[in-house]
């Protein structure tokens, strides 16, 4: 083995390990965040507070407060900002994906039974798709269609099914199977470096000048936040589909895919709703019993 494969090879490892372990910290905060945003006890009358709740862990209670407005300028100084999770795990996927796959496009990339093309053109298209993608759902989320859920949600679902069947006409089914998490995960990046995380530090200068900050800037990253919330479970799905090859170089893997987002999404929802103390178990059930039918389907249905 000479040394470059040699150092290869240890960057594929410290890239890897690190780039899950930013994932989880990610996730994690997504969650709880999310979580307590749902849990909080909203009903106070109070024009400070915006809800309160409890927690305890190591044997600690911890009293959680929303605050309608900025904390005291000595807080200020001292906030903590999630966000460098997201910037690292991206940052790690992205190194993964040129150490690996672009590195390696003739071979990781290019299959020749799906589309001849050459090694420099489908990193091309690897590229533009998450481009292109990002412009797509980011002019959405700007646009009146985010008003209604409905069409909003319906509107996601077709553009994934459109690009997770055009992804399996380029690349080879691994590498297209593993751009549609590559594209939804960058979209969450991104979600957090040009709205979430801009929007907050919007406020805190505001808060800083004393001046009353604008709740449409927290709104508008709530939302988005909220949509990295319903994307996680496809993602990590995703991350770990080389594992599942009978899936993965399934005929109608673009399908299958598809049909695990909008299961995901339903299991995200449900426990989303059981945040807000709104119990619809038939919903997770739906889940749980779609995923088998799938399941059932997809033996029948064998390559």
């Amino acid at each position: 083995m000479d040394i470059l494969t040699y150092v290869l090879k240890w960057s594929e490892v410290i890239l890897r390990w690190g780039h899950v372990l930013f994932a989880i910290l990610w996730v994690g905060n997504s969650f709880l965040f999310n979580y307590l945003d749902n849990k909080l006890n909203k009903k106070i009358t109070s024009k400070d507070i915006d809800g309160e709740g409890y927690l305890m862990h190591s044997g600690f209670f911890y009293k959680l407060t929303r605050l309608k407005k900025a904390p005291e300028s000595m807080y200020l100084k001292h906030l903590v900002i999630f966000k460098w999770q997201s910037y690292l795990t991206f940052v790690t996927g992205i190194l993964l994906l040129f150490v690996i796959y672009y590195y390696n496009a003739g071979v990781l990339m290019v299959d020749k039974r799906v589309l001849l093309i050459s090694p420099t053109s489908a990193i091309l298209y690897s590229a533009l798709s998450m481009l292109v993608s990002w412009l797509i759902y980011d002019f959405l989320c700007k646009s009146d269609l985010i008003k209604n859920d409905f069409l909003f949600v319906s509107t996601m679902l077709i553009l994934l099914t459109i690009l997770s069947f055009g992804l399996t006409k380029i690349f080879g089914p691994k590498f297209a199977f593993l751009s549609v998490g590559l594209i939804i995960g960058s979209n969450m990046f991104a979600n957090v470096f040009t709205v979430i995380i801009p929007n907050q530090m919007n406020i805190i200068n505001s808060s800083r000048r004393s001046k009353k900050f604008d709740m449409s800037l927290s709104l508008a990253a709530k939302q988005r936040s909220i949509h990295n919330n319903y994307s996680t479970f496809l993602v990590l799905f995703i991350m770990l589909s080389g594992h599942f090859s009978f899936l993965v170089y399934h005929k109608y893997n673009w399908a299958i895919l598809v049909l695990l987002g909008i299961i995901s999404g339903l299991a995200r929802h449900y426990f989303n709703l059981r945040g807000k103390n709104i119990h619809r178990l038939n919903i997770l059930l739906l889940s749980i019993v779609a995923l088998i039918i799938l399941a059932v389907i997809i033996f029948i249905f064998k390559n």
